[in-house]
């Protein structure tokens, strides 16, 4: 299986959002839609990938990335 299949295949698995794994994997939001529209990884970046693959972090569907504060929020 090719790695942009492997990445398709992790993301409905664990259904991570794209822009997730990019961040996560490679510091890149635009990873997954890059690939998808035929960008091509380098030797270097291809093996973080399949290294964040083969060791992902625990990650839940649903849970948003760092607390709200309540000052951050609009509750008074």
């Amino acid at each position: 299986m090719s790695l942009h299949g492997e990445i398709e295949a992790f993301l409905e698995r664990t259904q991570m959002p794209a822009t997730r794994f990019g961040r996560l994997a490679a510091r890149d939001p635009r990873l997954v839609g890059d690939l998808r529209l035929g960008r091509v990884p380098g030797p270097a970046l291809a093996a973080r990938l399949r290294a964040f693959l083969a060791a992902p972090p625990e990650w839940q569907p649903g849970r948003r990335g760092g607390a709200m504060s309540v000052r951050g929020s609009n509750a008074r």
